[in-house]
């Protein structure tokens, strides 16, 4: 199933791409694969709580999702997120992926991101604060 879900999400993410915009059935097909996942995926997407920081002039992107306990770093090329519902389920194949990474894929493609510009000094200042949420705890 976890195999299943992410070549789902590869297919419409692709579709939006050549579209521009998520068709309703594309939605209610990822709403059908993912359940709840979805709906609180496209509530981060809707109230831009992923954000795009980049960084200069070492042109570094990097991408976090603003949770209800904290901010999640995603590495979306690694397929991998730090919040626990990645370390738990993901991990363990019971899912595909996390809704923050779910969030993530969708911002990207529909372009509804907070883009964030920062210098490269400012880089080990915020990676430090994203690592002290990839201890266990609830999201």
């Amino acid at each position: 199933m976890a195999h299943q879900e992410r070549q789902i999400l590869d297919r419409v993410t692709d579709e939006i791409r050549t579209e521009h915009e998520l068709s309703r059935s594309d939605w209610e097909r990822l709403r059908s694969v993912f359940g709840d996942r979805f709906d609180k995926a496209w509530r981060l997407v809707q109230e831009k709580r992923i954000k795009r920081y980049y960084f200069r002039p070492s042109k570094r992107i990097v991408w976090v999702a603003v949770g209800r306990s904290g901010e999640y770093r995603i590495f979306p090329t690694a397929g991998y997120c730090g919040c626990d519902d990645f370390y738990f389920r993901v991990i363990d194949g019971e899912e595909g992926v996390c809704y923050h990474l779910l969030a993530q894929r969708l911002a990207e493609v529909l372009s509804s991101y907070e883009d964030v510009n920062e210098e490269d000094d400012a880089f080990l200042l915020l990676a430090a604060e994203w690592r002290k949420w990839t201890q266990p705890h609830e999201d």
